[in-house]
């Protein structure tokens, strides 16, 4: 992975070149981006550039270290990422058992999010995560020698999804590592991430993708027609993996749409409407019956769908990417139910209903007491 092929973010590029250069390269980093902003390309690029000790900020000699980056063979480079049981791994899951799954989801989906990460394993009615038998594997595979006498480095995507266990087991190694190996953890919620392994990292914040760096992207990349790749990447957020589910007209992105919607026109009806109730509890038996991951995004889309309607409604209109597609839905009719006296409330209740998902709580118990708040929440008058 080349630093030209991960889009944008020239002055971190700059940095990690820097300090490479210099040979002033902390020995555990932590990079923390939102959904595609290019947390892993980059990681991948700065281990290549160490690995194979190239120099004036890119990686362009034809070395045969270069030509191991190409599918992640190096034998120095190491990930661990979350997994979990499959028709193909019935037990003890751990990286080191996925990794032909995981070099074809970087080579075809760099910029990709953990949901499409177990969409392709297939698990994604699972919840993926690192446990003590991955911690017990990353110990076992950095204490050996370097296979080519220089740096070993760790790749630890998603480091939030380390369970407390696992977070444990590897603070001695991350706090006092072997000489020359490098941690580089990954992350999209530093705050899930044990405190005192976030304290032992130098961390790397990663901002949005820029409109003018996608749209230019999805045109050298994948072809797109200029004025649709400005629309697109205004549509995105800032989320390459946004931008391409958009491109390619990703069906999953247009169910949660449509379950949005369906769910707020409910939830407003509701009110002193018993019928409309029973709609509710319909729709919390349908989403209960999807995977935990499936959930939890859709979720997370629900927390950024309000925040887009609020923005709408306070009038930021630079800041409104979202144009929905279901005919008759539009955000600006929709905004106004979505305010200051309300939006801390319905923020708070959707991260509650994902903390227990996330915890094995019911998820008909769960989603049908969130949809039953919410039905308050959207009457609520404005501060």
């Amino acid at each position: 992975m080349l630093f030209k092929d991960v889009i944008g973010l020239p002055h971190i590029k700059n940095h990690l070149t820097t300090t490479a250069d210099r040979m002033r390269i902390p020995h555990a980093q932590l990079f923390t981006g939102s959904p595609g902003s290019g947390t892993l390309p980059m990681a991948i690029a700065y281990a290549q550039y160490i690995l194979c000790k190239n120099s004036n900020g890119e990686n362009g000699q034809e070395s045969a270290c270069n030509l191991k980056f190409n599918n992640l063979s190096h034998p120095d480079l190491h990930f661990a990422f979350p997994v979990a049981t499959n028709d193909k791994v019935k037990s003890y899951p751990v990286s080191s058992l996925f990794l032909e799954e995981w070099r074809k989801f970087v080579k075809e989906n760099p910029y990709g999010s953990l949901y499409d990460w177990l969409q392709l394993l297939g698990i994604e009615n699972k919840q993926g995560q690192m446990s003590v038998t991955e911690a017990q594997e990353i110990l076992k595979s950095l204490s050996l020698k370097s296979y080519e006498g220089g740096f070993k480095i760790m790749i630890i995507w998603m480091a939030e999804k380390l369970n407390t266990a696992a977070a444990n087991k590897l603070l001695k190694l991350i706090e006092e590592p072997p000489n020359n190996t490098v941690f580089i953890l990954i992350a999209e919620d530093e705050e899930q991430i044990i405190q005192t392994i976030r304290s032992r990292c130098q961390s790397l914040y990663f901002p949005p993708l820029s409109e003018a760096n996608i749209s230019q992207a999805l045109i050298e990349r994948e072809n797109c027609d200029k004025a649709i790749a400005i629309k697109i990447a205004h549509q995105s957020g800032g989320n390459y993996t946004r931008a391409l589910h958009i491109l390619q007209k990703n069906v999953g992105d247009e169910q949660f749409e449509d379950w949005f919607i369906s769910w707020v026109r409910s939830a407003f009806k509701a009110k002193g409407n018993k019928s409309t109730v029973l709609e509710l509890i319909s729709w919390s038996e349908e989403i209960a019956a999807l995977g935990r991951e499936t959930q939890k995004s859709f979720l997370l889309y629900c927390i950024d769908f309000f925040r887009q309607a609020l923005l709408q409604n306070y009038q930021a209109n630079d800041l409104v990417y979202l144009e929905p597609s279901v005919e008759k839905f539009k955000l600006k009719n929709f905004a106004p139910y979505v305010h200051g006296g309300n939006i801390m409330e319905i923020t708070e209740a959707l991260e509650t209903a994902i903390y227990h998902i996330e915890r094995n709580g019911n998820s008909k118990i769960v989603l049908t007491d969130l949809s039953i708040r919410l039905t308050r929440f959207l009457h609520k008058k404005s501060a």
